[in-house]
């Protein structure tokens, strides 16, 4: 399972999958129980593969700071769960990512990601890395802007047109003259 369909909804607690959308927003299925939700567009919802940690130089993608997880730990669940104090929350955060922004990552952010990390594990969804399809597909896209030639404007006419509209009962007739674009 990639981390595009994986959703945390504000206000619920734990992980959803994407099951379908629908025309007032989509159904989601809780990883940790299997029951079925309506989402509403109104809901706060974030795609994990979207959210990323603030660091003192750039923004770490949350998929990497899963393999950093996944790595110290060995495929194992982490050594703290998200119930342990700040402290001993933010030890840990910074033997996986040492340069972390204390300012802007907040402990409940910290508590967040381990407990994501560890409910991906119990699911069995323990591959963290990009997909090469999506790298390629970005490559060529990219390769693709750069050579696409801008297509010469045309010179467009817009044809006379006579309409005949009912206005209190009577008939007007109104012209509209084209103009050419220039």
């Amino acid at each position: 399972m990639d981390l595009d369909k994986i959703l945390s909804i504000g206000g619920k607690p734990g992980l959803y999958k994407m099951v379908t959308q629908t025309r007032s927003g989509f159904v989601a299925e809780a990883l940790l129980d299997g029951k079925k939700i309506s989402v509403g567009l109104q809901s706060n919802v974030s795609i994990l593969s979207e959210i990323a940690i603030y660091t003192l130089e750039e923004e770490v993608p949350l998929r990497e700071v899963f393999l950093k997880i996944q790595g110290k730990e060995k495929g194992q669940k982490t050594s703290v769960t998200h119930k342990d104090d700040k402290i001993k929350l933010e030890e840990y955060f910074f033997e996986i990512l040492p340069d972390y922004d204390e300012d802007r990552v907040y402990a409940s952010d910290i508590k967040k990601v381990i407990q994501w990390y560890n409910i991906l594990l119990e699911k069995g969804m323990t591959d963290f890395s990009e997909k090469k399809v999506e790298k390629e597909e970005n490559q060529e896209k990219a390769s693709e802007k750069k050579t696409v030639a801008k297509k010469p404007k045309t010179e467009k006419t817009i044809a006379k047109k006579s309409t005949v509209s009912k206005t209190s009962g009577k008939k007007v007739a109104i012209k509209n003259q084209a103009a050419k674009k220039t």
